[in-house]
């Protein structure tokens, strides 16, 4: 097995591991420690001698035992059983995957909503301290303090690791699903490097709202979240050359689009539709699928997307849903009409300054016969972003608008 398949492993189970830990013997934050020892053990020894024939075991035995060290102090051991961690033999794993679990238990009510998020996406969905860091705008160093803090105040709560009830189960679940939206946007847009995409973040997050949605088949937005990652990973293919570059979404090969993937989640997206409430990722998917049914860019039912938008700004008031409404607005009224929604944009600070209103502006400057400052804002959008192949988009859509001279 390669190393990239290692990985995806890896990610897959570490988790499933985490979670039979806690069962065990609670205490989140030294499990989670112990966890990422035998990822960090399994990434170095298994490329050399080869994936073990039960590597959800093999994890499991080896965070054991580092668990066990960690908790004995007994510097000794770890010294014996790292040295010999090849020998290791896998215990009896239970079939169940806790990953379930494990998402509510980072979703503890005494952590904060931010603290939960980051959380989960270091216990659960397997980034690093510097992507959650970059996720939330905020140095590494805070979102690292973040983190062990969280880690703490679950331990000092006492938590069991059970499913919670009620009107916390509900709230619970909306931080989840909040998440796994992260999760996945961090792999189908990465926040930084050479890759537009991590397929290995995304396929992860959609593995997990599949399992949610496995427990709660009538819940509209579990539903509608499902249906909106589909709907936007189908796209993979088709939104990068074959160097790497970005390829926006109305030049983009439509054939290249996972029609099986499409069919699910349009599927999914009328379903989610029909559940007594309306939320924000059921509105978003419905405009996903309205993208999909379009055959060509040009023939996108523009009008349905723009009326989309503004149910979806009334009901979770956002600056990145104005701003790609401002995108259906140009498309349908042309675009000054998206420039003037955009002005009021600006002053935001959750926006100023942001790779993606320059970006936007600098495109409807374009459009609107305006190169020089088209030319302006796609060079300040490219120093914006930290993702190289959205830097070399932006670089060659300002170099088409450069004025002469």
């Amino acid at each position: 097995m390669t190393g990239p398949l290692i990985e995806d492993l890896l990610r897959e189970l570490a988790p499933q591991v985490l979670g039979v830990l806690v069962r065990r013997h609670g205490q989140f934050d030294d499990c989670e420690d112990a966890v990422q020892e035998a990822v960090l053990a399994a990434a170095v020894q298994w490329p050399a001698e080869g994936v073990p024939r039960n590597p959800r075991g093999w994890l499991l035995t080896v965070a054991t035992r580092r668990l066990i060290d960690q908790l004995r102090s007994d510097r000794a051991r770890r010294e014996r059983e790292e040295a010999t961690a090849h020998e290791v033999v896998p215990e009896e794993v239970p079939d169940t995957d806790d990953t379930l679990l494990l998402l509510f238990l980072c979703c503890h009510p005494t952590l904060t909503a931010a603290s939960q998020t980051a959380l989960t996406l270091r216990a659960v969905g397997g980034l690093t301290t510097a992507e959650i860091a970059r996720a939330f705008l905020v140095p590494e160093a805070t979102m690292a303090a973040r983190i062990s803090r969280a880690k703490q105040r679950i331990r000092a709560a006492g938590s069991s690791f059970a499913p919670p009830a009620g009107a916390e189960r509900a709230e619970r679940l909306r931080v989840v699903l909040q998440v796994l939206y992260l999760i996945f946007n961090e792999g189908y847009t990465a926040s930084s490097g050479s890759r537009l995409h991590r397929p290995d973040l995304a396929r992860e997050a959609i593995r997990l709202t599949r399992a949610v949605h496995a427990q709660l088949p009538a819940d509209g937005e579990v539903t509608g979240l499902l249906a909106l990652m589909l709907l936007t990973h189908a796209r993979r293919a088709a939104r990068t050359t074959p160097q790497g570059d970005l390829v926006p979404l109305a030049e983009q090969d439509r054939g290249r689009w996972d029609r099986e993937m499409l069919d699910e989640g349009t599927g999914l997206a009328k379903a989610s539709l029909g559940a007594p409430e309306l939320g924000p990722y059921q509105v978003q998917a419905a405009i996903a699928a309205t993208h999909a049914d379009a055959p060509t860019a040009a023939q996108t039912d523009w009008r349905q997307v723009q009326a989309l938008y503004l149910i979806l700004e009334r009901i979770a008031p956002n600056p990145m849903v104005t701003l790609n409404r401002a995108v259906a607005l140009a498309e349908t009224a042309g675009p000054r009409a998206g420039l003037d929604l955009l002005a009021g944009l600006a002053a935001d600070p959750r926006l100023a300054g942001h790779h993606r209103l320059l970006s936007v502006r600098a495109h409807l400057l374009e459009r609107a016969g305006e190169p020089a400052a088209a030319y302006e804002d796609y060079r300040r959008a490219a120093r914006a972003t930290a993702s190289l192949a959205e830097q070399r988009y932006l670089e060659r859509r300002a170099g088409r608008v450069r004025p002469a001279g």
